[in-house]
C-alpha cells in the first residue's frame, strides 16, 4: 500500500510542481510515515522546483529536517541542487551532512566537482583532503571529476600529475585532460595529449574529438585537423553527429581553410543553429560578406532559428557592404519575433544604421536601448564622427562620461576622429592626454593615426611629423598616407617627396604610392619625375588594383568591378551610364579635362 502511495504521490508532485501542491504532499507523507523513507524522499526531492526561490528554501527546510539522513540522500541533494541557478549550496549542504555524520562515497565526490567546476569555484583543492580522507583517490571516477575541476580552476601542471599518478586511465580521464589543456589555452600539449591517448590504444568517442578538433583550430594546425576529420569519417558516424560536424566547420575556419569549413558545412546532412551562425560568422571575418547574407537568407529558408551571434554577425555584414535593405529587414525580424535586444545585438543595430548613412535612426536605436554600455556608446560616437558630426559626437562623449560609463580604446578612436574632422585641435590634444592619464588607455596605431590626421588636416605638418617620430611602435604606411595627403594639401612638396619614397620603399607593390607620388611631382611641375615614378612603376610590374563597389538594389548586393563584364545587366547598365554622360556634355556640366578621364571613373564604379 505504501509502495502505491509513494508512486501516486510522485505522479501527482511531477504534473503539479508548485510549492502549494508539495506542502500538501509533505502533509501526507507526514501522517503516513513516508517521511521517514529516505529513498523516497531522495526521489522526492529530485523532483523539486528548485529553479524558485520560495520552493528552493522549503526543499532546504525539509532536507535539514530528516532525522536519519545517508549518503544517498546527500547524494540526491547535490545532484538536485547542481542543477539550479544556486549549485554552491550544495556544499553548505555537504559540511551540514558531515556535522551529522554522514559520510561521502564514490558518488558524492564527482557531485561536488562537478558542482565546484559549474560554480566557477577557484579551490577544487579543498576536498583534496576529504577524498583522501576517505580512501577514495584512487577511485577512477573520483578522479577523473577532479582531473576536470582543477584542470577549470587553471592548475593544469597539478590535474597532469593526478592524471600520470592513475594506475588506470579510461577514455574518460584522456579526455578531461585534453579538454583542460583546451580550456587552459595549451593546445599544443592537448594535441600531444591525443596522439599519446591514440598510441595506448584507447577508444575515442565524440566528446574526445570535438575538445581535439578545437585544439587544432586554436594552434592553426590545419594538417592535424584534418588527419582528425579522416578519422572520425573513418569511424563512420561523421554523417548523422552535428556535434562534431560542428566542430570540424569551426576548426577549418580557425585554420584559415573558408573553402573547406564550407564544403563541411555543405555534407552535413543535418545543421542546426550553432552549424549556421559558425559557417556565417566564418564568412563576415573573411570579409565575404554578401556570402554571409546570402547563407543568413538560406539558414531562414531552411527554418532555422537565429540567434543572438547570428543576428549581430547579419549585422555586421549589412554593415560593411552598406545594405541597408537587408540590415532593415534584420532589424524587422527581430522586433516581429520579440528577439532581446542586448548589448552586442543593440550595439550592432547602431552601427549597422550609422555605416549604411542613416545615423538619425541609429540615435533612435541607440536612445531606446534598454543597457547603454561602452560598446553602445562607442558606436554611435563613431557614427556621428564619420558622419561629419563633430560636435553631436563630443556632446555624447560627456553625456557617457556623466553617465559613468568608463570609456575605451574604441570610444577613444571616435573621440579623435570627431576632433579631426571638426579641426579641435586643442580638444584633440587634451583627449589624446586624458586618454593615457586619465584612463591608463595605452594609444595604438589607430588613435596615433586619429592624431596625425588632426595635425595634419590642420596644417601642423611638423608637429604630426614630431609625434610620428616619437611613437612608440614603428608607424604604419597609412599614417604616413595621412601626412603624405596633407604635403598634397598644404603644398609641402618637399616633405611629401621624402614621405612618398619612403611609402614606395615600404610597399613597393602597392599601386596608389606609386600614383601619387607622381600625382605630387605633376602638380609640383616636376614632370621628368612623375614621368620617372610611373616608368618605374611599369618596370616593376605593379598594377592598379581594380576598384569595385557594391549597390543594394530591391534587397539584392550587385558587386561592380573595374573593366568587369560579368554582371548579366552590363549591356545595359553601360547604355544607361553612355546616355548619362551623354546628356551631361549636352548640359555643358563637363570642362574638356574632365570629359577625358570620366570614362575611366565609370568603368571603375
Amino acid at each position: 500500500m505504501l509502495g502505491l502511495l509513494q508512486n501516486k504521490l510522485l505522479c501527482v508532485f511531477k504534473n503539479h510542481q508548485n510549492l502549494e501542491k508539495c506542502k500538501q504532499i509533505h502533509s501526507i507523507m507526514v501522517t503516513s510515515g513516508i517521511i521517514d523513507d529516505t529513498f523516497f524522499i531522495g526521489k522526492f526531492l529530485h523532483c523539486f522546483p528548485f529553479s524558485h526561490a520560495a520552493s528552493l528554501s522549503y526543499a532546504l527546510l525539509l532536507f535539514s529536517s530528516i532525522k536519519n539522513p545517508n549518503t544517498y540522500l546527500l547524494n540526491s541533494m547535490i545532484r538536485a541542487l547542481s542543477i539550479t541557478s544556486e549549485p554552491e549550496i550544495s556544499l553548505s549542504c555537504y559540511a551540514g551532512m558531515r556535522e551529522k555524520g554522514v559520510g561521502p562515497d564514490k558518488h558524492t565526490f564527482p557531485l561536488i566537482l562537478k558542482v565546484i567546476s559549474k560554480s566557477n569555484i577557484q579551490d577544487p583543492f579543498m576536498f583534496y583532503a576529504e577524498i583522501i580522507k576517505f580512501g577514495l583517490d584512487f577511485d577512477l571516477f573520483v578522479r577523473n571529476a577532479l582531473i576536470s575541476a582543477v584542470s577549470n580552476s587553471g592548475s593544469m601542471e597539478f590535474a597532469r600529475r593526478v592524471f600520470d599518478e592513475s594506475s588506470v586511465k579510461d577514455m574518460i580521464s584522456w579526455t578531461a585532460l585534453i579538454d583542460g589543456y583546451v580550456k587552459n589555452n595549451n593546445p599544443a600539449e592537448a594535441l600531444r595529449s591525443f596522439v599519446e591517448m591514440r598510441s595506448s590504444g584507447m577508444k575515442i568517442d565524440e566528446v574526445t574529438i570535438a575538445s581535439i578538433l578545437r585544439a587544432a583550430g586554436m594552434s592553426g594546425n590545419a594538417y592535424f585537423g584534418k588527419w582528425v576529420h579522416g578519422f572520425y569519417v573513418e569511424t563512420g558516424r561523421v554523417s548523422w553527429d552535428v556535434y562534431i560536424g560542428n566542430a570540424i566547420v569551426d576548426m577549418y575556419f580557425k585554420c584559415g581553410l573558408l573553402h573547406d569549413a564550407r564544403q563541411a558545412f555543405d555534407e552535413m546532412p543535418y545543421r542546426n543553429v550553432v552549424s549556421w551562425t559558425a559557417i556565417i560568422v566564418a564568412y563576415v571575418q573573411y570579409d565575404k560578406c554578401k556570402e554571409a547574407l546570402l547563407l543568413f537568407r538560406d539558414m531562414i529558408l531552411d527554418n532555422a532559428v537565429p540567434n543572438h551571434y547570428t543576428l549581430t554577425s547579419v549585422l555586421s555584414a549589412s554593415a560593411r557592404l552598406g545594405a541597408l535593405d537587408q540590415g532593415r529587414w534584420i532589424h524587422q525580424y527581430i522586433e516581429r519575433n520579440k528577439v532581446y535586444i542586448n548589448s552586442a545585438l543593440g550595439t550592432a543595430l547602431v552601427d549597422m544604421y550609422a555605416k549604411c548613412g542613416c545615423i538619425e535612426e541609429a540615435l533612435l536605436v541607440f536612445e531606446t536601448l534598454p543597457v547603454k554600455d561602452v560598446y553602445a556608446w562607442s558606436a554611435i560616437i563613431n557614427g556621428l564622427a564619420l558622419h561629419g558630426d563633430p560636435a553631436r559626437a563630443l556632446k555624447l562623449f560627456s553625456s557617457m562620461l556623466n553617465d559613468g560609463i568608463q570609456p575605451n580604446e574604441v570610444t577613444f578612436i571616435g573621440v579623435l576622429t570627431a576632433c579631426s574632422h571638426g579641426g579641435f585641435v586643442d580638444d584633440g590634444k587634451r583627449f589624446f592626454e586624458l586618454m593615457k592619464h586619465g584612463y591608463h588607455l595605452e594609444p595604438n596605431m589607430n588613435h596615433y593615426g586619429c592624431m596625425v590626421d588632426l595635425l595634419s588636416r590642420a596644417g601642423h605638418l611638423e608637429e604630426a611629423m614630431q609625434l610620428i617620430s616619437n611613437m612608440p611602435m614603428k608607424p604604419s604606411p597609412n599614417i604616413w598616407g595621412a601626412l603624405f595627403g596633407a604635403c598634397m594639401i598644404h603644398k609641402a612638396f618637399e616633405m611629401g617627396e621624402q614621405i612618398g619614397n619612403n611609402l614606395i620603399n615600404q610597399q613597393p607593390n602597392h599601386s596608389g604610392r606609386y600614383a601619387l607620388l607622381a600625382n605630387l611631382y605633376s602638380v609640383s611641375h616636376k614632370w621628368d619625375a612623375a614621368a620617372h615614378v610611373r616608368k618605374l612603376m611599369k618596370e616593376k610590374g605593379v598594377e592598379k588594383t581594380p576598384a569595385y563597389s557594391w549597390i543594394e538594389a530591391d534587397g539584392l548586393i550587385h558587386e561592380f568591378k573595374a573593366f568587369d563584364q560579368s554582371h548579366k545587366e552590363t549591356s545595359n547598365i553601360y547604355a544607361i551610364l553612355d546616355n548619362t554622360v551623354f546628356q551631361l556634355k549636352l548640359a555643358g556640366q563637363f570642362q574638356e579635362s574632365q570629359e577625358t578621364e570620366f570614362p575611366s571613373y565609370i568603368e571603375e564604379s
